[in-house]
């Protein structure tokens, strides 16, 4: 139920409570006249008061124009008022209805009755802990009124009061707890709707990135590496020719243009390179992760080790995937308090390690076990050991139940960065 459905049965409530209240005074009005009571006089004068003072709080505030109300959390099945609830206003208000109440009891035993619209008043403009109390005392004066009147004690004197009372308490604690419900639901409806357009946009994101990377990768490992090849290739042909042989000017002239294309090539995979390598090294865009991810409950510490030497963007681009996704699975699942990362430079290799104190899982359990840890799969540990297979490389995954999880990329470092770290 939205807003605008609360608005519009709160406002037929109140309609239904002003005719109540009103077809009561009535009734003990023509009752009065009609017996010819000996307080006809005084009847008619004290629920004509009443009347008039109800009329004056159950008017709409003059700043509050129709349609314009919006139900909020926590509101109940009661009317608005221009008396406010939980004001001094308020109060003094109920008071003087209940104290002219009282006082039509004791001239006529009809105004009993009235106590049936005076517990939805007092569930309104009182606190729970006041309200009920009020209730039972209102219930207690209209049986006490009957049994003055009538002389006579029956179980209707007793059961009529507490029932509608019972009722009343019922109806609004009902109310109220749906309407909570009701709320609990939109608020729920909302996050829904926010969650999804927000997964639609990582989706979108994930998908606009994991496409860079391939482009990048596809341009490196075939037309970088081709058009590499071919300029290795025309300098071995134009050493081999003759000094003055005629087709050395366009050998030459093929070597540059393939180095131009090399370059532009390579240009191309760096900017399809992820975002966070295009403003820094690797060791910069871990240790960013690591400082985007560090929160109260989990710390995340970052280190080198060894020489770093300048890496391929493949190889840059698997390393911070896999850190990416190692630690995305260390918040989602591990439960650690710690989690650290290496970058180890080494003679001919170079390795990544993200260890965690979470809780563990067994690597060697149920068939589908690692993919459940990997999260949706797209980056969990399947797709961890295929971007490490690509490249030549090994991921180890090493955990037990309460014990943590330590992942380990190790991917060979190409001959010419491998010589220049040696």
């Amino acid at each position: 139920m939205d807003s605008r459905s609360h608005t519009h049965v709160t406002a037929a409530l109140r309609l239904c409570l002003h005719a109540l209240l009103t077809g009561l005074l009535a009734l003990v009005v023509v009752r009065a006249v009609g017996e010819g009571a000996p307080d006809t006089v005084a009847v008619v004068t004290v629920t004509l008061l009443t009347a008039a003072l109800y009329a004056a709080g159950a008017a709409r505030s003059s700043s509050e124009r129709p349609g314009t109300s919006v139900a909020q959390p926590g509101d109940s099945v009661r009317p608005a008022f221009s008396v406010q609830p939980g004001t001094p206003a308020g109060a003094w208000w109920l008071g003087g209805l209940w104290a002219l109440w009282a006082v039509l009891l004791v001239l006529s035993p009809d105004a009993l009755w009235v106590a049936f619209p005076l517990y939805f008043l007092q569930l309104h403009f009182l606190p729970m802990r006041w309200a009920l109390p009020a209730v039972v005392v209102t219930a207690a004066a209209a049986i006490t009124s009957f049994v003055v009147h009538r002389q006579e004690i029956e179980p209707g004197a007793f059961i009529g009061p507490l029932i509608g009372a019972a009722v009343a308490v019922a109806t609004v604690l009902g109310y109220d707890a749906l309407f909570r419900e009701s709320e609990r639901r939109r608020e729920l409806i909302v996050e829904l709707v926010a969650t999804r357009a927000d997964l639609a946009e990582a989706e979108r994101t994930a998908g606009t990135l994991a496409e860079r990377e391939r482009l990048a990768r596809e341009i490196h490992d075939t037309l970088a590496q081709g058009l590499s090849s071919i300029q290795l290739l025309l300098r071995a042909a134009e050493r081999s020719l003759p000094e003055n042989a005629p087709a050395a000017p366009h050998v030459r002239a093929a070597r540059d243009a393939a180095q131009a294309n090399l370059a532009e090539a390579r240009s191309f995979v760096r900017a399809l390179t992820p975002p966070d390598l295009e403003h820094g090294s690797l060791a910069a865009a871990l240790e960013r992760l690591c400082a985007r991810t560090t929160a109260p409950e989990l710390t995340v510490r970052f280190a080198v080790s060894g020489t770093p030497v300048e890496l391929p963007t493949p190889y840059e681009v698997a390393l911070l995937r896999t850190a990416q996704s190692a630690l995305a699975n260390t918040v989602r699942h591990a439960e650690a308090r710690r989690a650290e990362i290496t970058l180890s430079f080494m003679d001919t290799s170079v390795a990544l390690d993200v260890v965690d104190d979470g809780r563990g899982f067994d690597p060697s359990g149920a068939p589908g076990q690692e993919r459940r840890k990997g999260g949706d799969g797209g980056f969990g540990l399947p797709a961890m050991r295929a971007r490490a297979g690509s490249l030549g490389g090994a991921l180890s995954v090493e955990s037990a139940p309460g014990q943590g999880t330590a992942v380990a990329l190790t991917l060979p470092l190409p001959v010419a960065e491998a010589e220049r770290a040696a």
